[in-house]
């Protein structure tokens, strides 16, 4: 019997602008079409950082040379403008992927809202670098004209930072368990889903965030009552002393075992850790689950235990 899995797309799977994203979709299509093949159900979550920051750059650039015209458009627009063209290029992709292997079965994205708390002390913290580097000089004019939050990143130049609320439901989660029930291949929940919480009456208000994708994908597997969590990113396997010389790759870990590495800083922030701890979550919330960590390319190799770093009770 096939697994329903989530996947989880890193940004290697979608590249940094428009002609890359075309390219790297044609490969990510034909990693997820071998598990597809295979038999299993698939959900694909995806992130939107390079694309959500183009965006965002192309909108302001627009209020900033006509603001009698346009005015700035919140972080939460950005975010679904990404979704959806991410998703058209990703169920393309894919459509055509399995159509040439003879596989009739439906793909469609869903734009997906995901909850989030207000009160999350992530919103007096804003730490998720967001959109395309900038000079000083430009840094300086968007805190004084809009009141963003900058910092300057890597030595390479300053980039608006956001709130990275952590998830709390899917809102459309109703609707994409029943077309996955139904057999499609859905994707869902794009850079993380559209960051929304609740005011007034059922009234769902954006918020000016980003959601961690990882964590994203995590809440959706749950929700879905998925049995794998498949995290894709730049590495074969998670590692231990990363980069030194006493480097050590990771075949499989219990969520103690992880939390043990996390306690010592083992991974770091904004990179690993943030897929380890989406790992720990999904595998420790019900029994049976387990989460993977590994290249797309090996997500069918990881699946069969050759590769990948897996992440059970």
């Amino acid at each position: 019997m096939g697994k329903r899995i989530v996947i989880a797309l890193g940004g290697n799977a979608l590249g940094s602008n428009l002609p890359e994203q075309m390219v790297a979709v044609k490969q990510t299509s034909r990693a997820i079409a071998d598990l597809i093949q295979a038999g299993n159900q698939v959900v694909i979550a995806h992130g939107n950082g390079p694309q959500v920051g183009m965006i965002q750059k192309a909108m302001a650039e627009l209020t900033r040379t006509d603001p009698e015209k346009y005015i700035p458009c919140p972080l939460s627009v950005c975010v679904a403008m990404s979704q959806g063209y991410i998703g058209y290029d990703l169920q393309n992709g894919l459509r055509e992927e399995l159509l040439d292997r003879g596989i009739q079965k439906g793909v469609s994205t869903v734009l997906t809202q995901v909850e989030v708390d207000p009160a999350d002390p992530a919103f007096q913290h804003p730490t998720k670098p967001i959109g395309a580097f900038m000079s000083k000089e430009e840094a300086d004019r968007l805190v004084a004209e809009r009141g963003y939050d900058v910092i300057e990143d890597a030595g390479r130049g300053y980039r608006r930072v956001v709130a990275s609320p952590k998830p709390v439901s899917i809102v459309e989660i109703e609707s994409i368990r029943d077309m996955v029930d139904a057999g499609l291949v859905v994707v869902a929940c794009g850079g993380g889903g559209i960051p929304v919480f609740q005011t007034e009456g059922h009234h769902l208000k954006g918020a000016a965030a980003v959601i961690d994708k990882d964590f994203a994908s995590c809440t959706l597997a749950q929700q879905l009552d998925a049995d794998m969590l498949i995290i894709l990113t730049a590495v074969e396997k998670v590692a231990v002393n990363f980069g030194k010389p006493d480097q050590k790759w990771l075949d499989a870990l219990t969520p103690e075992q992880a939390r043990a590495y996390m306690d010592e800083g083992q991974f770091a922030p904004g990179s690993m850790l943030p897929k380890v701890q989406a790992a720990v979550a999904f595998a420790e919330s019900k029994p049976g689950r387990s989460a993977l960590i590994t290249l797309l390319e090996k997500a069918k190799d990881g699946i069969e235990g050759k590769t990948g770093t897996v992440i059970r009770r």
